[in-house]
């Protein structure tokens, strides 16, 4: 099974020509894959990207562009038109300054960590990389590098390498059950004869912290309800503490998705998670509760554990979680203390959180049990290929 992994490096161009070539190239990009959405947005169906290449790839030729650069031009125009109109969204407009390169039409030198890009005419740009640490395990021979995109926004240039990776899944020797919330993840492990081996809670201190810089940013806007748009003074304000939440958030996504995969590598576990596709389509809470729900960003909680299990080899599979927290994982009925606290048949008071992951622990067990029989061997059940974004740290 292939996985990939995208890893971000700022870069900065010591040539400021280069910088004009580059701002230049990057407008034409964006404009011309604007061009092909308009044109084939009111298309009943989306053509193929033969049909595309036929139409447009003279046009895009005669402006510039390389071979490769009207091939991924074409490919995101489709992209772009195929998921908006699968969503029923209104014609999409694009404002970002980004390009996808082919491994044709960059060069790395990674002793002097520069980059040199194809832009447009067939000329070539040097891009210095501000380098990090942790890049170095992806330049090695278990890690292939694909495609990069090169974006520019707030005056920074950002580069994002894509790495392939042939993982093998390990076959599972238990089943782990795991339940995000705001303030904590709670996980259960449990044999493949469903005995319980493990449980545990890891917080989630983050979420509270993240809040307070949005409430601040919030009263910023409120205070000056006028002027914040034109003032660059408060909008800069506002701007720093929307990053302080967002870093404090990733920094628990990193802290949490690590923690989980420590424990699953210790008990060899296949991970059970949420499919939580229409959590905020069910929601219908209080206006902090879908303030903290925008902060949450359950997705991401998912997707990095889902990467990090797959490049260690392990298995993730997706269970419905509905009522996961209201059944009694051991039979019987449970005994509501609280809406947090509920008591067991067994006459042991725990947390939902603690019911729902081990009640995702049994479904997880009883599909993967299902599945064995069916293939007849214990094998680990196939996940598809993933596409990760792991930052510093």
């Amino acid at each position: 099974m292939k996985v990939l992994v995208t890893a971000k490096v700022k870069a900065v161009i010591p040539n400021p020509s280069h910088h004009i070539k580059l701002l230049s190239f990057l407008r034409a990009y964006r404009n011309w894959t604007q061009y092909v959405v308009n044109e084939v947005w009111n298309h009943d169906h989306i053509p193929s990207m033969k049909k595309l290449h036929y139409r447009f790839y003279k046009i895009l030729r005669k402006q510039g562009f390389r071979a490769h650069h009207c091939h991924k031009i074409e490919r995101r125009a489709r992209e772009v038109v195929k998921a908006t109109k699968k969503n029923n969204g209104s014609k999409p407009v694009l404002r970002k300054l980004t390009a996808r390169l082919d491994h044709q039409d960059y060069k790395l030198d990674l002793d002097m960590k520069t980059l040199r890009i194809a832009v447009l005419n067939n000329e070539w740009i040097d891009l210095k990389l501000q380098w990090y640490n942790y890049m170095n395990k992806y330049f090695n021979n278990s890690w292939r590098l694909k495609e990069i995109l090169i974006s520019y926004r707030d005056n920074t240039i950002w580069v994002y390498f894509t790495f392939e990776k042939e993982i093998e899944l390990v076959k599972p020797g238990a089943i782990m059950g795991i339940d995000v919330n705001f303030d904590n993840v709670t996980y259960t492990i449990v044999d493949l004869e469903g005995k319980l081996v493990s449980m545990g809670v890891i917080p989630f201190n983050g979420l509270k912290r993240a809040l307070a810089h949005k409430v601040i940013a919030e009263r910023i806007q409120r205070k000056y309800p006028r002027r914040w748009r034109y003032v660059k003074g408060i909008r800069e304000a506002i701007r720093k503490h929307g990053r302080r939440a967002r870093n404090i958030l990733l920094d628990s996504y990193h802290y949490i998705s690590r923690r989980i995969i420590e424990i699953a590598k210790e008990y060899n576990s296949l991970i059970i998670l949420e499919n939580l596709d229409k959590l905020r389509s069910r929601v219908n809470g209080s206006r902090g509760f879908n303030k903290k729900l925008s902060l949450w960003a359950y997705r991401r909680v998912q997707s990095y554990i889902h990467y990090k299990a797959l490049i260690e080899g392990l298995s993730v599979i997706y269970v419905d979680p509905r009522n996961t927290s209201k059944t009694s994982p051991i039979g019987g009925k449970l005994e509501f203390i609280n809406y947090r606290w509920v008591k067991l048949p067994s006459e042991v008071i725990t947390t939902r959180d603690v019911v729902a992951s081990w009640n995702l622990t049994l479904r997880g067990l009883k599909l993967f049990t299902r599945d064995v029989g069916l293939r007849g061997s214990m094998e680990a059940p196939k996940a598809p290929p993933t596409r990760c974004k792991p930052k510093k740290g």
